[in-house]
């Protein structure tokens, strides 16, 4: 059975086409994918991300639990209110999800993981939590709008008052505070600066006519996808999934291997930086007219892989894509398009940063 958030009507209203994701109805645009990603560049934008998956974990266990449960450290995690991206891993080290982890105080964290999992996170994670003094809590009473683009801070803060305002303005990257009984986290999927707040229900509707009225712009999943590719950012079940390790994803600056601390899956990825043999995730553009698509086959000097995220990019005005090749020197790549093998460059990612393109690119 398909599922909505909250704001399904709304998205409707405004005309939003909507599809299925992940067996939620959400909205892939509101008329044009273009224009919503550039207003994400060029000002602001907002995403309906409430299909995300909220878990508070209660408990004097529960950092202890999150030190097994990842393959980033929460030792990293030393004022309240700063956040960290891992993975969770299987015993194989393959991704079982990618997520943030909130610490709030000494036995109170906030987990989001992603929607399309979540059945398989909560079983997993409850799972793993034997053992430990920790309770774990889905946060279904929670809507979640992420406000992205470079006047997505100052235009959240002109709704607060003066004090969440001044409070929320002065937020580093990866870290989030209470406002006026939201939680809002300077984060985000799409390159861009910008908070991702978490509403209570009953809040929900006005808060997102009240970002709208600002100038604020709704966008949709279309714009999302575009953006986070531009931005370098992995998507789960595309780019990584159980088989797939994150040292295989491009996730390696995710895996903390601090002395003396078990965390499921480290026996299996410590293996395999012995081995040497783990698989790239490399940045293609391609120059020539052509869309770059997932699953396409790559040829690279070190053996065939595959396109794993493709799309046009509205910034750059090419085709860009992430793909996963052997070890080893990738060398000259030729992608296969429809039989024809056709040249593009390998690059470094992200390909934009701050709405511009990175050298090089």
């Amino acid at each position: 059975m398909t599922q909505s958030t909250i704001y399904n009507q709304t998205h409707r209203e405004a005309g939003a086409k909507m599809v299925d994701f992940g067996g939620w109805d959400m909205p892939i645009h509101y008329g044009s994918q273009i224009e919503e990603h550039h207003a994400v560049r060029r000002d602001a934008g907002m995403f309906d991300v409430s299909h995300m998956t909220v878990v508070d974990l209660h408990g004097e266990g529960a950092r202890s639990y999150l030190r097994n449960l990842l393959a980033n450290s929460v030792e990293k995690l030393k004022t309240p209110g700063k956040a960290l991206y891992s993975c969770m891993l299987n015993e194989a080290g393959g991704v079982i999800d990618d997520l943030i982890v909130y610490f709030l105080g000494d036995a109170f964290y906030r987990v989001v993981v992603n929607a399309s999992t979540r059945d398989k996170d909560l079983a997993w994670m409850s799972l793993q939590a034997n053992g430990f003094n920790v309770a774990l809590k889905e946060r279904d009473d929670l809507a979640m709008v992420a406000v992205q683009g470079p006047n997505a801070r100052s235009i959240v803060a002109s709704l607060l008052t003066a004090d969440s305002a001044a409070r929320i303005s002065a937020l580093a990257k990866f870290t989030a505070c209470d406002a006026d009984g939201l939680f809002v986290a300077r984060t985000g999927y799409t390159g861009e600066d910008g908070f991702e707040i978490m509403v209570p229900e009953e809040r929900a509707i006005a808060f997102w006519h009240a970002l709208s009225a600002a100038g604020v712009r709704p966008c949709g999943l279309g714009a999302r996808d575009t953006l986070r590719l531009e931005a370098g950012m992995a998507l789960y079940g595309q780019d990584m999934d159980e088989s797939v390790s994150p040292y295989e994803a491009g996730l390696a600056w995710t895996v903390a291997l601090d002395e003396g601390r078990a965390f499921i899956g480290r026996a299996a990825l410590e293996s395999q930086l012995a081995r040497g043999d783990a698989r790239r995730t490399i940045g293609l553009i391609m120059d020539e007219k052509g869309v770059l698509r997932h699953g396409q086959t790559v040829h690279a000097a070190s053996g065939v892989g595959e396109i794993l995220s493709g799309t046009f990019s509205p910034t750059l005005s090419k085709a860009i894509a992430l793909a996963r090749v052997p070890a080893g020197d990738a060398g000259p790549v030729e992608v296969d398009i429809r039989g024809r093998r056709h040249a593009v460059r390998v690059v470094g990612y992200p390909f934009v940063r701050d709405g511009k393109a990175l050298p090089g690119i």
